[in-house]
């Protein structure tokens, strides 16, 4: 006997979202929401992802929305046009949760709902102890994962995927079977033909030992939380780590730290990640180069930047620009240079230059291999690049950092950090001066 309020507290008028495929375990969650859709007041909305890999997604797709107009449920989808990843799940879940909460925010719901089963945790867990993860990884999926205003919410979550197979059928439930879940390249597949079947001979109700395994380990996290919670009032500032104070914890407390930071952009998906992942993390923190960074899945870099560490989604910045300099110029890093006629200032955000000493026009770039400056004051001249270091300018801004050179290529300022023998003091002759601002 079914009844998902044995699962899950619902409340008059929730309303939710419910990630459906048309799977036999989405078709069935969305029938049990009907059942009690009258007794809660509940309003449900489908939210439909067509993966554009099979010819019969957009058949499935019609036939939902179609289901949804006959039960007079709320029906949002969107078709995944195009796929830039090497791992076609990784990538497709990753949009699938995105288009999830956009459907959430628009209808202000307050759950999220998806039909992950007692196999899914299974196979989960199964996959994180053999690629790696932290206690929290190793516990799979929570029932309800707290969100930015809303939950996610898996009340399937100590069914069997055969059960809710034989749920559909007593209830005359439609839906369609994806058949490439039966392929062996996909490693969850794998996990679900071959490991699953050994487990439930061995003990028919082994998804309900994971469960509780999968528990015991949530327990134990809270526990762990708490002095991770104060390690991380002492290792951070301003959301990145300080490297010194970080080192000073013991190691376990570290890579806690690492997964609880990683956790802002992988959320509760963290199989995305295993030791591998953290083992460079860790060598990168370690290493002696003031400067370093590595790429992440889904975009995220981790960098360093002397004693700073930090995680950041990575963007698409300008890699190089040149603009040729008249009177005024923003710049890509929001900064601006201009021409001014008088100012008492002196510092390097100041450049005095006489006519007669360079060539016109002038222009504003970013710094090119070999670049080297005639320093003020000095003999002979020093590489850009190791100007950038002595001032500590973090890796990722040196790419967009503007450097003004004539039209000889000389370098005449570096804006900001420092000036180059074309500068003139106050008493000397110039008829132009520049302002970085």
């Amino acid at each position: 006997m079914f009844r998902i309020e044995e699962n899950f507290s619902f409340k008059n008028q929730d309303r939710i979202v419910i990630g459906c495929s048309t799977g036999p375990d989405s078709m069935a969650l969305l029938d049990m929401l009907l059942k009690i859709r009258d007794k809660y007041d509940l309003f449900l909305i489908v939210a439909h992802v067509n993966h554009n890999v099979r010819k019969e997604s957009y058949q499935e797709a019609d036939f939902l929305k179609q289901y949804c107009e006959d039960y007079n449920i709320a029906f949002e989808s969107m078709i995944i046009e195009n796929y830039g990843d090497d791992n076609f799940h990784n990538e497709a879940r990753n949009i699938r949760y995105h288009f999830f909460e956009d459907v959430v925010y628009k209808y202000n719901a307050n759950y999220l709902m998806t039909a992950h089963h007692g196999d899914d945790l299974i196979e989960t867990i199964m996959m994180r102890m053999v690629r790696g993860s932290n206690l929290f990884g190793y516990g799979g999926f929570k029932k309800v994962v707290p969100m930015d205003g809303y939950s996610i919410v898996r009340p399937l979550i100590t069914y069997t995927k055969n059960e809710l197979e034989n749920y559909d059928i007593e209830n005359h439930v439609p839906y369609f079977v994806d058949y490439s879940n039966n392929k062996d390249i996909y490693t969850r597949n794998r996990y679900r033909k071959y490991l699953l079947p050994f487990l439930k001979e061995e003990e028919p109700d082994v998804h309900l030992k994971f469960l509780k395994f999968s528990n015991s380990l949530n327990d134990a996290c809270r526990f762990i939380y708490k002095a991770r919670s104060k390690a991380l009032q002492r290792v951070l500032d301003q959301e990145k780590i300080l490297i010194d104070r970080f080192l000073q914890e013991d190691v376990f407390i570290q890579k806690e730290i690492l997964y609880y930071l990683l956790s802002e952009f992988y959320q509760d998906d963290l199989i995305l990640l295993g030791d591998k992942h953290i083992d460079i993390i860790m060598n990168l923190i370690h290493s002696k180069r003031a400067n370093c960074f590595v790429n992440l899945p889904n975009e995220v870099i981790a960098r360093k930047n002397y004693n700073y560490f930090e995680f950041v989604r990575e963007v698409d910045e300008i890699a190089s620009y040149e603009i040729e300099f008249d009177q005024y110029v923003l710049l890509p890093n929001h900064h601006s240079i201009e021409k001014v006629d008088f100012t008492d200032d002196n510092s390097n955000n100041i450049c005095r230059l006489n006519s007669k000493d360079i060539t016109f026009p002038l222009i504003v770039r970013t710094r090119k291999i070999g670049d080297r400056i005639s320093l003020k004051g000095l003999d002979g001249t020093k590489k850009i690049k190791d100007i950038f270091i002595d001032k500590k300018i973090p890796l990722e801004k040196r790419d967009i950092w503007p450097i003004v050179v004539d039209s000889k290529g000389h370098v005449v300022w570096i804006p900001g950090i420092t000036k180059s023998k074309f500068d003139k003091k106050k008493m000397d002759d110039y008829d132009i001066i520049l302002k970085y601002s």
